[in-house]
């Protein structure tokens, strides 16, 4: 089965991928690696810290949310993510409080989608860790490194 007919099957339509905010690219290709620069969710997930303002389960949407957006620009940077060979490496930022521990289970959101997605090739190294604040106020901003053929 290809990922798009999985996308299909799982009744997900990719976001359109987010441009960049800034002097920088979304993507870059370089030999079999794909880089995605840092990813948040779509404008209507909620901002502020994980736990004070933004529940666990909303913040795990909104990293479900931003990998989304993640598979839509490896789409465009790929024409097909049927080329991801395999999840290289995830690093999940959450806007937390200092004595927040639960950064795991935000960043759970993108893990999840990217297996349910990608099947073996969505598994992946992963940091998840907090930070005093991201751009924004977003609750939480998610990059990624895959293994292209």
């Amino acid at each position: 089965m290809t990922v798009s007919e999985r996308l299909l099957e799982l009744g997900i339509d990719l976001p359109e991928p987010i441009a960049p905010a800034a002097n920088y690219v979304r993507s870059q290709l370089t030999g079999n690696h794909l880089y995605i620069s840092g990813t948040g969710p779509d404008a209507s997930a909620p901002k502020g810290k994980v736990d004070s303002e933004v529940s666990v389960e909303d913040a795990y949407n909104a990293a479900r949310s931003a990998g989304l957006h993640i598979l839509a620009t490896a789409q465009q940077a790929l024409g097909s993510l049927d080329r991801i060979a395999k999840t290289v490496k995830v690093l999940g930022m959450v806007n937390s409080e200092a004595n927040f521990e639960a950064h795991p289970k935000v960043i759970n959101g993108c893990s999840d989608l990217l297996v349910e997605v990608l099947g073996e090739a969505g598994r992946h190294t992963r940091s998840a860790v907090g930070f005093a604040a991201l751009p924004n106020s977003i609750c939480v901003e998610i990059e990624a490194i895959f293994e292209v053929e």
